[in-house]
């Protein structure tokens, strides 16, 4: 990670309030004092935070793990992402049935997935199932390492009631952006300001 992250491009070196534009070349490079722009400064942990605040994977190492494959949701489904992942990585048990499930995946699968879900949403095929059924799968598991948890809020509600709109997802077997290329196509008739006027918050 700490490879890749050295070598995405930058944006910028930020030193007593000014951004310097260093856009197109690497915190290698940076840290190498090869940048005639910002030779003057010293790298600092700060520049390297910074630097890591504008690279964009799927997943992205801050001093925490930052899950970031869908950001920007509706606001009833804010916390169902997080719901599953807490699910699942704060529960031994929980993360080793998901494990399971995938670590037989080459990485050859992960990026036909990658390419192919963007198309075929749940529908799409991985190892003789779809995603739709991994998915059910997943939401389960995570659901018993929820429970496990057994974290309440203060009228007894648990972490599981997070799930609910994923689970919902999982059973129509539609997502959220077939409903809004649906909604595009028909009742919306290509009119895109209908997206901010219905969902916007």
């Amino acid at each position: 990670y700490v490879d890749y992250a050295l070598d995405v491009p930058m944006y910028f070196v930020y030193r007593d309030g000014v951004y310097h534009d260093v856009a197109g070349r690497s915190f290698r490079d940076f840290m190498a004092r090869k940048i005639e722009a910002v030779k003057q400064f010293e790298p600092t942990m700060a520049d390297w935070a910074d630097h890591l605040t504008t690279i964009f994977p799927e997943v992205r190492l801050k001093k925490f793990l930052e899950m970031r494959g869908a950001d920007g949701g509706l606001w009833r489904r804010l916390c169902a992402l997080p719901a599953l992942w807490v699910g699942i990585y704060y529960d031994q048990v929980a993360l080793d049935a998901a494990w399971d499930l995938v670590k037989d995946w080459t990485d050859e699968d992960r990026w036909a997935l990658r390419h192919a879900v963007p198309k075929l949403a749940l529908r799409t095929p991985i190892r003789g199932r779809s995603v739709r059924d991994y998915a059910h799968e997943m939401l389960e598991i995570s659901q018993s390492g929820l429970r496990r948890r057994a974290q309440t809020d203060s009228v007894g509600g648990t972490e599981e009631g997070f799930l609910q709109p994923l689970q919902q997802i999982v059973r129509d077997g539609r997502t959220r952006a077939e409903e809004l290329l649906s909604k595009y196509h028909g009742e919306w008739n290509r009119d895109l300001s209908r997206l901010y006027a219905e969902f916007s918050y």
